[in-house]
C-alpha cells in the first residue's frame, strides 16, 4: 500500500463529486481554507473515538442523528437548538433504557454535500446537473445555480464553524442540565396516544427524585449540567476535506478538521477509490455504510484498510438495508467481521432504506418500517450473540411533516403542510422522541435476557 498524504486520493477513481469548470477559483478556495482554523481538534476525535469503542463492547450506545443535507437558508440558530434539544431527549430515553451513556454524535457542522443516484435530472425535457447541496450548488432547477461553485465550501465552513460554537455553548452552558432535559420529554409523553411511553418518563422521574433525596446533585456535579456533543458527516466532498486536513502536534498524525466524525456512502465504499482513500489515512473515527450489495469480500477489504490496526471504536460500520431484508443481509456480514476478527461498532441506519414515494407524490419514509427495521437490527444482534452499538436517524427539531406515522400520526394528505427537506425527509421531533421510547424497550429487553443468561 503505498504511503498516505492528504493529497494521494487525488490519484484514485473518484465519484459521486463535481466537476468544478474554474480551476483557478477552486484552487484559491483551497488556499484559503487551508489557512483557516480547524473545526475540531486531534483530543476531541480520540475521546470520541474511545466512546465508539466502548459503544462496540455494550458499554455504551451510539445516537448519531440530525439533517439529511444541512441548508444555507434555513441556518438558524433556533434549528440548531431545536435539534440538538431533541437529540437530549432521545439520549436520556436510551440512557434509562440501556443503563449505559449514550454518545451524541449530530448530522450537523459539515453535513452539506449529498450522493445523488443519477448525474443530471429532467424537467419538463430539459436535462441539468443533479442538486448535489448547499456546499456545491444550488437547488433552483437552472443552469446557473446548478453550476458547481468552489466558493460556497467557504460558505460552508462559516456556517459549519457557527454551529460548533453554538453547540459547545448548548453543551457546557447549563442548557442540557438533565432536569430541564427530562421536563422537555414529560411533553411528549402528555395526551392518550402516548400512554404507553408515560410509564417509563415516570420511571426517569422517579430516579432523579432520588438522585436528589440522597444529595448526588450538588452545584459541583457537573455531569448533570453539562453533556459531550459531537458532529459528524459524510466526507463526500474531498477538496474540502483535505483543506481542512491537519497534522496533530501531539501524535504526529492527520486528523480530518472538517468534525469529529466522518463517513464514507454506499455509493463512494470503493476499495480503491478516492473516499476510501482519504478516510485511511485520519485518526478520526470513521464510519462505512453497509447496504445489501455489500460484499462480504469488499467488507473484509475495506476494514483491513480503514482500520489497518484493528482500533477499538475506529471503524463503525453502518447497516442500512431497508425493513425485510436485514435477515438476510445483516448475518453475512456478522460473519465476515467475526472471520476477521475485527473490532466494529455496529449501527443501525433504518432511513436509506425505506424511502418511498407516497400517494400524493412526495418522496417519504413510514414510520412502520423505520421501527421494523430498528426492531430486525436488535433481533439478528441478539440471535448471532452480537452487539448493537447505536442508531443513526436522519430527523430535525423542527415540527415537519415529512415522514408519515407516528404517535402524532402523518398521513399522505399532511406531507404538504411542512415539507421542507431539500433532500431526504426526515423524522420530525415527535417521531424522533417516540423512537427512542421505542428502541429504549428493545435495549430494556436485552438487557434483561443478558441478566436471565446470566443467571
Amino acid at each position: 500500500m503505498t504511503e498516505w498524504q492528504k493529497t494521494t486520493w487525488r490519484n484514485k477513481p473518484r465519484v459521486q463529486m463535481p466537476d468544478y469548470t474554474d480551476a483557478e477559483a477552486l484552487h484559491a478556495v483551497e488556499a484559503q481554507l487551508a489557512k483557516y482554523p480547524p473545526l475540531v481538534f486531534a483530543g476531541e476525535a480520540r475521546k470520541l473515538k474511545k466512546s465508539l469503542g466502548a459503544a462496540s463492547r455494550g458499554e455504551a450506545f451510539l445516537l448519531q442523528g440530525g439533517d439529511c443535507a444541512e441548508s444555507f437558508e434555513q441556518f438558524s440558530a433556533n434549528g440548531i437548538r431545536d435539534t440538538f434539544k431533541v437529540m437530549l431527549q432521545m439520549a436520556m430515553v436510551l440512557t434509562f433504557g440501556a443503563k449505559v451513556p449514550v454518545v451524541k454524535v449530530g448530522r450537523m457542522a459539515g453535513q452539506f454535500a449529498k450522493p445523488r443516484s443519477a448525474p443530471t435530472e429532467t424537467v419538463n425535457g430539459v436535462e441539468l446537473p443533479s442538486y448535489r447541496g448547499d456546499i456545491i450548488n444550488e437547488l433552483p432547477f437552472s443552469a446557473e445555480a446548478r453550476i458547481p461553485d468552489p466558493k460556497k465550501m467557504l460558505q460552508g465552513y462559516t456556517q459549519a464553524a457557527a454551529t460548533l460554537n453554538l453547540l459547545r455553548a448548548f453543551s457546557t452552558g447549563g442548557y442540557a442540565d438533565i432536569h430541564e432535559v427530562h421536563s422537555w420529554t414529560l411533553g411528549f409523553t402528555e395526551g392518550e396516544k402516548a400512554a404507553k411511553y408515560r410509564d417509563m418518563a415516570n420511571r426517569i422521574s422517579d430516579t432523579l427524585d432520588f438522585m436528589k433525596a440522597a444529595g448526588l446533585e450538588s452545584e459541583t456535579n457537573h455531569n448533570l449540567k453539562t453533556v459531550d456533543f459531537y458532529t459528524s458527516h459524510e466526507s463526500l466532498l474531498l477538496e474540502y476535506e483535505e483543506a481542512l486536513c491537519r497534522l496533530d502536534s501531539t501524535s504526529g498524525k492527520w486528523i480530518a478538521g472538517s468534525g469529529h466524525m466522518i463517513w464514507i456512502g454506499d455509493r463512494t465504499r470503493q476499495p480503491d477509490g478516492a473516499h476510501v482513500e482519504f478516510a485511511r489515512g485520519v485518526i478520526n473515527p470513521v464510519g462505512l455504510k453497509c447496504g445489501p450489495t455489500t460484499t462480504a469480500e469488499d467488507l473484509k477489504l475495506l476494514m483491513s484498510k480503514l482500520n489497518p490496526e484493528n482500533e477499538a471504536g475506529k471503524l463503525t460500520l453502518i447497516a442500512r438495508f431497508g425493513a425485510g431484508k436485514v435477515a438476510e443481509n445483516l448475518p453475512r456480514l456478522l460473519k465476515a467481521v467475526r472471520e476477521e476478527g475485527a473490532n466494529v461498532t455496529w449501527v443501525c441506519d433504518p432511513m436509506h432504506g425505506n424511502t418511498i414515494k407516497s400517494s400524493t407524490g412526495y418522496k417519504t419514509r413510514p414510520f412502520d418500517l423505520v421501527l421494523r427495521e430498528v426492531r430486525d437490527f436488535f433481533a439478528v444482534h441478539n440471535s448471532e450473540g452480537t452487539i448493537p452499538g447505536g442508531v443513526h436517524f436522519e430527523m430535525t427539531g423542527d415540527d415537519v411533516t415529512e415522514c408519515t406515522g407516528g404517535v402524532r400520526a402523518v398521513t399522505d394528505e399532511d406531507l404538504s403542510d411542512r415539507y421542507h427537506t431539500a433532500c431526504d425527509p426526515r423524522l420530525n421531533a415527535s417521531q424522533s422522541l417516540e423512537l427512542a421510547f421505542l428502541v429504549a424497550e428493545e435495549l430494556t429487553a436485552r438487557r434483561t435476557d443478558a441478566a436471565v443468561a446470566n443467571g
